[in-house]
């Protein structure tokens, strides 16, 4: 498993920390109303006042991420709770290596499990997936980034643990990013009236550093992009000889982004084409949950 290159991930991660610290509470809020409803009626065949132990470890390998989420749905439940972790988000993991030991009210560990390994089994496959992509890139100068194919209520779990795992985020969501596509374009009447509007939009909501993406579709296309002066541009399926010629053309006037159809197989090809940016709706929309595992006993 390779290990997450993420140089610029914690500071992507510190710059949206108050929006983490938002979703960890809503989104354990949330799953557990889900899970537990009047209450869970299983749980409460342990005495009340019982304490219990129990141990998380994982059976495959992959890299972590998740902790706040998983720690969070445990002290939602019993403030007294203790986790203590062996390993760290953006941490490579190997099968059978001990994760955490928790400790507090069995009652409360009990009901808190699901949900908890729920939060962090698909976060860690998410940064695990994210890892193998930027691992197979290292040495060009493309960054690997997200999309907004995320699971309903997950978009900033999901995409801060794209973060952990090497890559960057894309626009979080659809307000604090322009990304002009082809029915965009045409019901705006053309590349050169869409950016207008763009540039207008940002300007009259004093948002000059509003990202503004336009998605093109041929070399066609990418020329008239360019002569309108957009600055980040979107290759929407284009061959790599395409790309390559998009690469040359544009000559760092604008910062190139590849998207659609890239997987692992073809992932170094289209880095090395020169382009700036790839964006992979799979890293969180085609995961596997990392298999874990939580053990418990009583005190």
């Amino acid at each position: 498993m390779p290990t997450p290159s993420a140089d610029t991930a914690p500071e992507a991660i510190n710059h949206r920390r108050h929006d983490i610290e938002a979703a960890v509470t809503r989104d354990v809020t949330l799953a557990l109303a889900e899970d537990v409803g009047s209450g869970d009626l299983t749980a409460m065949l342990i005495p009340a006042t019982k304490r219990g132990v129990a141990s998380v470890m994982t059976r495959v390998d992959g890299v972590l991420a998740g902790q706040e989420w998983f720690t969070r749905t445990f002290t939602e439940l019993d403030p007294d709770c203790e986790v203590f972790w062996h390993a760290g988000d953006g941490d490579a993991i190997v099968v059978g290596q001990p994760l955490c030991e928790i400790s507090g009210n069995a009652r409360s560990m009990l009901t808190a499990e699901r949900s908890a390994l729920n939060f962090l089994q698909t976060m860690s496959a998410v940064a695990t997936k994210t890892a193998i992509y930027v691992d197979a890139v290292m040495g060009t100068n493309a960054k690997i980034l997200d999309t907004r194919k995320t699971l309903p209520g997950m978009r900033i779990a999901m995409k801060y643990a794209v973060t952990v795992g090497g890559g960057f985020n894309h626009r979080i969501g659809l307000f604090d990013g322009i990304l002009i596509k082809e029915n965009h374009i045409a019901a705006a009447g053309g590349i050169a009236a869409v950016l207008r509007a763009a540039h207008q939009l940002v300007k009259h909501q004093a948002a000059a550093d509003t990202m503004i993406e336009i998605e093109v579709e041929t070399i066609l296309q990418l020329e008239e992009a360019l002569s309108c002066g957009a600055k980040l541009i979107l290759l929407d399926n284009f061959s790599l000889d395409d790309m390559s010629k998009a690469v040359e053309l544009t000559g760092g006037r604008a910062e190139l982004e590849a998207s659609g159809g890239v997987n692992i197989h073809t992932v170094r090809a289209t880095a090395e084409t020169g382009v700036a940016r790839i964006s992979i709706g799979t890293l969180t929309k085609d995961i596997i949950a990392l298999d874990l595992s939580m053990r418990f006993k009583l005190h």
